[in-house]
């Protein structure tokens, strides 16, 4: 028996111990796997022709299995065991409104969640993913429900009166961003050299870094930094106004949603209207909100513009 979907409010989706996320997380991923290899008629990762039948299946089960990843704010377990996260609380309002009530959430790595959905290891990945062309040709995106920001982690007070990339350019200041990150090309398309950007794990690394005086500033997506200086642990540490950064005049505007196998059109589609209707009234707001996710972060962008980038 599936989990109740629980707390309605969004501030969180309880009931779930790590130990039984866990648990399901490796059960279903055999399953998923040997369906992948021996469950022959339904390994095509492209899904059906006509729209896909996979919305009438969940609710007849009544539940809905999702891919998560542990990245605060979006889907995370907190240090109760329980599952909280902008985006598995709006799916789980969604979904109950399409008529399936309970869900199964299936942990993975990040660089997992793709390889999973196409193993039937879960029916939707709900972890914020952000929607881009390469991803595009592997998932079907839901239009975005959020619009990511940049932000930079600075010194107490931003003596540097850092608050753009090319105030980091202008100034020579040498700044930190993650492995792999989006900023690192935001800044080096602003003129910021490439030998004054240093790269960390993670917001804790680059927040000790600061303290450390080895860099100046630290970009990344501003979610994802508000919820590392909730923490307090870096006292020493502010962050500047969140902004859409710009590459030669050009804003890049990014947003995240939540993917389907390709072919499953009905049920993304359905997704879609119930997802604008909480748009126009304003509960996708409400249930975001008490994650960080301001009205700022709000967005008219669609999985069309995006995958088209």
């Amino acid at each position: 028996m599936a989990p109740p979907q629980g707390n309605d409010s969004g501030k969180s989706v309880r009931g779930i111990s790590r130990r039984s996320l866990l648990t399901g997380a490796a059960i279903l991923g055999a399953a998923g796997a040997l369906g992948a290899t021996a469950g022959c008629s339904r390994v095509d990762v492209t899904g059906a022709t006509d729209g896909g039948h996979l919305l009438d299946e969940l609710r007849e089960k009544n539940t809905v299995r999702m891919g998560i990843a542990s990245e605060p704010p979006y889907a995370s377990i907190n240090k109760k065991g329980e599952l909280t996260g902008e985006a598995p609380a709006v799916a789980g309002a969604i979904f109950k409104k399409l008529g399936i009530a309970h869900f199964e959430p299936v942990p993975v790595e990040f660089g997992a969640l793709v390889p999973g959905l196409h193993s039937f290891q879960y029916d939707v990945i709900v972890a914020g993913m952000f929607i881009n062309k390469a991803r595009c040709q592997a998932v079907l995106f839901s239009d975005p429900d959020y619009e990511s920001k940049d932000g930079f982690l600075v010194p107490k007070g931003n003596p540097h009166r850092i608050t753009s990339y090319r105030d980091v350019a202008e100034g020579g200041f040498r700044m930190g961003s993650g492995i792999g990150y989006a900023e690192i090309e935001y800044a080096i398309g602003n003129g910021v050299q490439k030998s004054a950007i240093q790269t960390y794990g993670d917001q804790i690394a680059g927040m000790e870094a600061l303290e450390a005086d080895r860099i100046d500033c630290f970009a990344g997506t501003a979610l994802t930094m508000i919820e590392a200086l909730k923490a307090g642990h870096h006292p020493k540490v502010d962050m500047t106004e969140p902004f859409t950064p710009e590459v030669k005049g050009e804003r890049k505007r990014d947003g995240g949603g939540y993917g389907f196998r390709t072919g499953e059109t009905n049920l993304r589609d359905a997704f879609n209207r119930e997802l604008h209707a909480m748009k126009r009234s304003g509960e996708l707001l409400r249930i975001a909100e008490p994650f960080g996710f301001t009205k700022e972060f709000m967005t008219d962008l669609t999985a069309k513009e995006l995958c088209s980038r």
